[in-house]
């Protein structure tokens, strides 16, 4: 397989149009867990530093549900937002280009570029509601095919938080030969019930909105934006702490709204109404489903004798972060994956911000970046 390195422009995701000023690799078929076959699978993504002749310095940076590829960077054409995980990739910092080559791709099933609903099936299409299902396990051999088209054989580092994390510790055991260090920021080895209890509620939201048609909308003109919008609201809810959104926001109405004459917002509805309004911009409500479903799948454990086997057999060196205000991936999953693999490393992060600290609190993170990679497997 190889690379095909294109560029594509715009301004805003649209249903269908791949965006970003990126790379798209080009993969043929991949076969899926569930059985099937997705034909013409393509990832978009994007590199900074360069590959070493040995190819030693590879690092792979893997993004959380609504993320993509745009690790670092500014907004503009070919960018709907700004990186999200500023300060991390580039000279001088943690994950250092002068040193590292660093890969980061858009998830397959997602909306930036990567094989997913949005785009053209076999019939010319979007695939819309035909899309197939596919699980945490599809989704790192895409990234495994992606990895043989850029020649890397082995990563120095695959990292991530929260679905990220879902992938990196996927690496790590589905590929323990191609894997020399993973580090699992905010996430879990298997879905907990809780979490698929919070996602279900979002999934309804967006599939119960008049516009969603069976996930067939594209060619109408409209999209189920209300329905994701609702998702997003409850899914940000639970990224950040109770105390933190008591302490930012308390009682406050919204300046200029009553709330309680009818009609008017407190101060931390407005907050969410704006979350969901971003995302309505650049997100597609069908990828939002695929990728969702794919984190209720997540299991490192399923047929491999549990996820304590699981764990042991990988033979590289695994640190997971744990955020202690996390209430949707809370702490005592990191512990748990410490307690039963041994020799697996554990930082607690006592941050402010709940499930998002790991996004927010950057130079925290650089640090154990840095630590991790300073480190012999």
């Amino acid at each position: 397989m190889t690379a095909t390195p294109t560029r594509s422009t715009g301004a805003v995701w649209r249903p269908g149009d791949p965006v970003g000023d990126r790379r798209f690799a080009t993969l043929g078929p991949l076969p899926l867990e569930r059985g099937g076959v997705l034909p013409d699978v393509t990832l978009a993504y994007e590199t900074w530093g360069t590959l070493s002749p040995s190819g030693d310095n590879a690092v792979l940076v893997e993004h959380a549900l609504t993320g993509d590829s745009h690790v670092v960077g500014e907004a503009g054409p070919g960018h709907p937002t700004s990186g999200w995980w500023p300060g991390l990739v580039g000279p001088g910092a943690p994950l250092d280009t002068d040193r590292w080559f660093v890969v980061a791709a858009n998830v397959l099933g997602g909306c930036q570029g990567s094989t997913g609903p949005s785009s053209a099936g076999p019939d010319g299409r979007p695939w819309g509601g035909r899309f197939p299902f596919v699980t945490i396990r599809d989704q790192v051999a895409a990234e495994a095919a992606l990895a043989d088209a850029l020649g890397i054989d082995r990563w120095a580092l695959v990292l991530g938080g929260s679905m990220g994390g879902m992938r990196a510790l996927e690496w790590a055991v589905a590929h323990p030969a191609r894997v020399e260090r993973a580090l699992v920021l905010a996430s879990t080895a298997a879905a907990t019930a809780d979490q698929v209890a919070w996602c279900q509620p979002q999934l309804l939201a967006i599939r119960h909105d008049p516009d969603f048609r069976d996930g067939d909308y594209y060619d109408t003109g409209r999209a189920p934006l209300t329905g994701l919008g609702i998702a997003r609201r409850i899914a940000h809810t639970t990224y950040r702490h109770e105390g933190e959104l008591d302490d930012r926001f308390g009682r406050r109405p919204r300046d200029g709204e009553d709330p309680l004459g009818g009609g008017g917002r407190y101060d931390v509805e407005s907050y969410l109404d704006h979350h969901a309004t971003k995302l309505a911009r650049r997100f597609d409500p069908n990828s939002y489903l695929v990728l969702s479903e794919a984190m209720n799948s997540h299991d490192v454990g399923r047929d491999r004798g549990g996820v304590a086997a699981a764990l042991r057999a990988y033979p590289g060196l695994l640190h997971v972060v744990g955020v202690t205000t996390d209430r949707l991936y809370p702490l005592r999953l990191s512990e748990e994956i410490a307690r039963v693999r041994p020799g697996t490393g554990l930082t607690v992060l006592d941050s402010p911000h709940g499930h998002d600290g790991f996004l927010v609190e950057t130079d925290r993170v650089g640090r154990v970046v840095e630590q991790v990679l300073a480190a012999t497997p």
